[in-house]
């Protein structure tokens, strides 16, 4: 028996205003959208950490990006094992069903996720490798990426290396997925890695052929 409760009043008053104002002023828009259905050209993978705000860093409105985000923007490997695989699904839906044409994977600064990665391979919270630990078991994802900068010295640049490797460990484990790489290939979709600092709102992307992050 589920124990849902009344939104907050800061909530509903939040609604209400947006109702009046912003859904007000461009009816005609939000009827088009309903009616025609979504055609987004980019889907876009990040973190669940509230500070990121990837509409507003790109100055999007509704309909322009098929966004999923889960905790550290991790992409886990192709799996058809018959079980619940939440971002392989969103993946397929929009690379199958939308066709979208970009696939952009963003990583953040300070980011909880990437910590705790760090923290439960380099062995400080023993509570993260148990088997019950949903966020423990996510960010075994990242394991790789840890082996990758381990030996850098000094646990927040490990941290911030980290961060980054949690977009080219998705960007790998993207091209993966058969549907993924075939499209790539045949140069009908394009993956593209993103990491965002939140305190400077810098944006650096992955060069592929430099092997390295640059400042956009």
């Amino acid at each position: 028996m589920h124990r849902a409760k009344p939104l907050p009043n800061l909530l509903v008053q939040r609604y209400h205003g947006w109702k009046a104002t912003t859904f007000a002023e461009n009816k005609s828009w939000y009827r088009r959208l309903a009616e025609e259905g979504q055609r987004p050209k980019t889907m876009l993978i990040s973190c669940c950490d509230s500070r990121v705000h990837v509409t507003s860093l790109f100055g999007a409105d509704q309909g322009e990006f098929f966004i999923h985000r889960n905790i550290a923007n991790l992409v886990p490997p192709y799996e058809p094992d018959g079980n619940q695989h939440g971002t392989s699904a969103a993946v397929e839906y929009a690379v199958n069903a939308l066709k979208v044409a970009h696939v952009v994977v963003m990583g953040h600064s300070s980011c909880g996720g990437v910590a705790g990665c760090h923290a439960m391979c380099s062995g400080q919270a023993p509570e993260l490798e148990e088997k019950s630990s949903f966020v423990g078991r996510w960010m075994d994802i990242l394991r790789p990426g840890y082996e990758r900068i381990k030996d850098i010295e000094g646990e927040p640049a490990q941290r911030a290396a980290l961060e980054r490797e949690a977009v080219l460990v998705s960007l790998e484990n993207l091209m993966t997925f058969p549907f993924v790489r075939d499209r790539v290939e045949a140069g009908e979709l394009s993956v593209h890695g993103l990491w965002h600092d939140i305190a400077n709102g810098a944006l650096e992307q992955y060069l592929a052929t430099e092997k390295a992050f640059s400042p956009i």
